[in-house]
């Protein structure tokens, strides 16, 4: 099992995949604690790297196809609430 702590800003630390079938426990910033799979995570993780690629005009890969300028490839924190788990 993995535990992770969600900061004061609502965010886990999450910058790669977790296997599917792990269970991952986070707390949340205000003492709860919740269980998810690791599937549910990888989801809630796609779905903020898509809405950072597309908040910062790149393509589905991580890459401007404008004008060249170093630009952050991918996300390492991810906004949880409780009752993502399901």
């Amino acid at each position: 099992m993995i535990s992770l702590q969600q900061d004061t800003q609502g965010f886990i630390r999450m910058s790669r995949h977790f296997p599917a079938n792990v269970s991952v426990t986070v707390t949340f910033a205000d003492g709860t604690e919740e269980v998810f799979t690791g599937r549910r995570l990888n989801g809630i993780y796609d779905e903020a790297l898509a809405a950072y690629r597309a908040g910062n005009h790149l393509d589905a890969k991580g890459f401007n196809r404008g004008p060249r300028k170093k630009v952050q490839q991918g996300i390492e924190f991810v906004p949880v609430t409780p009752g993502m788990s399901s």
